[in-house]
């Protein structure tokens, strides 16, 4: 896969100089927005310094990298998104002191949003870190997908339910419209986002400040970004702003992911991406999963591994204590207690679900019906996800709970035809 990509910035049509900033290191596909405030040129100096740390820190620390495309297992993508992470902070903490030294300039801060490219040409990935409301878009297969979310205070409120987007500018809150919940050097530390995922053949990155993507809607930008010469596009971008009224900086980085020639039809590449697609395929149409947005989805994917079973090869016994759940991609799986079948599961179902609860011995045995392949979640690594991500795990679990009550009431429902009862209550509730 070869990359090619291209950048622009411009004042706008309202403000009186340009205290955005952008950054694209070739060699260490590294792409960086940021947009500055604080006002006196103090926000574009922030900027700068932000752009020009991140990438030194990123070409520091490139035998990390160097090593991580070279499958050393010491190096997993996590210490990648460490990197990113402590590349932010450390320009966090270079501009609040400047801040401090030049009282002209206090308050001065920056967004910060980062896209690092690493791994060999058929096996891409990804590594986001971000800081504020800037914004970091993927297109793929004709959809976008917005891989960032803006630290702002609107967003905020909206996310909280205490008001809905389209009511924001007539509400007494339109005033903080721009203003944002976290920035890079306002305070001698930040909190940073960091996300991992994977690059696929056809893949268009918008990297970008608030001054561009308030012009466009997320429908629009598969077209915007794939249409024509990718150096056009930046430009073509800013002209769409500047039309719509160019309230502030614009300023976009547009990078897109060929597939070359080499990509026919059983590639690895192309394999790579079948699987994706089939996992992400899968996930999304499971009821414990139905409420995650795109990137919560890849959160969830990035947590599983691929196991293949071969026809009538045990998967779990009954008695054993539960360490995971298992997803069904292709093939079939049969449940089974004591040697008496249950019920038989194909592609998209799952079982063994409690073993991400507690460490419980399991009830049933599972033994594949035919050669399957089925995606496994560990309760180690949904215990992770679910400590750093909040908000996923209040979804995660708000699904959980509505599949086991879906259980608990197919249970009593069956419980009852037993008995001859079919009103019969819960289990819980007083006759």
């Amino acid at each position: 896969m070869e990359l090619t990509f291209a950048a622009a910035t411009d004042v706008g049509r309202e403000r009186d100089h340009n205290e955005d900033n952008f950054l694209i290191d070739k060699k260490l596909r590294l792409f960086v927005v940021c947009d500055g405030m604080g006002g006196h040129a103090a926000g574009e100096v922030a900027s700068s310094i932000t752009v020009h740390q991140i990438r030194d820190a990123v070409y520091h620390n490139r035998d990390l990298i160097d090593r991580f495309v070279q499958d050393d297992a010491k190096v997993q993508e996590v210490e990648i998104l460490r990197l990113l992470e402590r590349a932010i902070q450390d320009a966090c903490a270079t501009v609040y002191n400047r801040a401090q030294a030049e009282p002209e300039k206090r308050g001065m801060g920056t967004t910060a949003s980062v896209l690092l490219i690493a791994g060999e040409p058929s096996n891409l990935r990804g590594f986001i870190a971000h800081v504020g409301d800037s914004r970091i878009y993927l297109t793929r297969q004709d959809q976008c997908h917005q891989l960032t979310e803006d630290h702002s205070l609107m967003n905020e409120l909206i996310r909280r339910g205490k008001i809905k987007e389209e009511e924001f500018d007539t509400s007494p809150y339109k005033k903080f419209k721009n203003a944002v919940t976290r920035a890079v050097g306002v305070y001698a530390s930040v909190e940073v986002d960091t996300f991992d995922f994977d690059i696929l053949p056809g893949d268009s990155f918008l990297l970008c400040s608030d001054g561009m993507y308030v012009y466009f809607e997320d429908a629009e930008l598969p077209g915007l970004l794939t249409e024509g010469d990718v150096k056009d596009v930046p430009s073509s971008l800013i002209d769409r702003a500047n039309a719509g009224g160019g309230h502030d900086n614009i300023t976009n980085v547009v990078v897109r992911v060929l597939g070359g020639p080499e990509q026919a039809e059983d590639s690895p590449a192309n394999a790579r991406a079948e699987e994706l697609s089939l996992k992400l395929e899968v996930l999304k149409g499971m009821q414990l999963f139905r409420y995650l947005s795109y990137k919560e989805l890849v959160s969830v994917m990035n947590m599983t591994e691929t196991r293949e079973y071969a026809a009538n090869e045990p998967i779990i016994c009954e008695g054993e204590v539960g360490e995971a759940m298992f997803v069904v991609l292709s093939g079939a799986v049969r449940l089974h207690q004591h040697l008496v079948d249950v019920t038989r599961l194909e592609k998209g179902q799952h079982f063994g679900e409690m073993a991400l609860i507690d460490r419980t011995v399991r009830s049933l045995s599972a033994t594949a019906d035919e050669a399957s392949r089925l995606l496994v979640i560990g309760r180690k690594e949904f215990y992770s996800i679910i400590k750093k991500q909040p908000e996923l795990s209040v979804k995660l679990l708000w699904s959980f709970t509505q599949v086991l009550a879906g259980r608990l009431r197919k249970t009593t429902a069956d419980l009852g035809a037993l008995r001859g009862d079919e009103n019969a209550p819960l289990p819980f509730e007083e006759e």
